[in-house]
């Protein structure tokens, strides 16, 4: 169990080598593909300003093998509203070398502990493809829900079909009178 094991740690400057391996065509193939030179360090510019905010803001994580010490991918999560309620969307990618042997469930499991002990939305979403079955088997071992298919735009302004995937991780959002 221990090779099994992760921590996360905040994203940092020093990242960027993990960030430039995930944008290989094995990790970014159901993400629309490889980011160019310049696209690639503007999401290293938003991984560290999101990892500066509050905590309740949402985080990126760098993910680490808790027996070697190495970053084995990423993990975050940030505020979006999704059908007119604030929640929290996760994203994940564990390196080729690291995948199948449960290092994004462990991730997404540290996550949540994360986003409850910080967050202050009740919900945590994750919107992989529908042709993507290990992010969807990852939802399923962490505990999502899969609420169904929809379009969800990723790359932005690109609909895919993908699974709407949701963990509680706060209480319910007040529901305020209609009127």
């Amino acid at each position: 169990m221990e090779e099994t094991r992760v921590r996360l740690e905040p994203w940092s400057a020093t990242d960027f080598p993990l960030l430039r391996r995930a944008n290989e065509p094995a990790m970014t193939q159901h993400l629309g593909g490889p980011e160019s030179a310049e696209r690639l360090l503007e999401r290293q510019h938003r991984y560290e300003a999101l990892s500066a905010r509050e905590p309740s803001a949402g985080r990126m994580f760098r993910v680490v093998l808790e027996a070697t010490g190495e970053g084995v991918g990423s993990i975050g999560f940030w505020e979006r509203q999704w059908r007119g309620e604030p929640v929290y969307e996760a994203g994940w990618g564990i390196l080729p070398e690291f995948q199948g042997r449960g290092l994004a469930v462990a991730a997404l499991t540290e996550l949540l502990a994360h986003v409850r002990a910080h967050g202050n939305r009740a919900d945590l979403h994750a919107f992989p493809g529908t042709d993507h079955p290990a992010s969807n088997a990852v939802c399923r071992r962490a505990g999502f829900t899969c609420l169904g298919e929809v379009d969800f735009e990723y790359p932005p302004g690109v609909p895919h079909p993908s699974l709407d995937w949701r963990h509680r991780v706060g209480p319910p959002a007040p529901v305020t009178p209609s009127g």
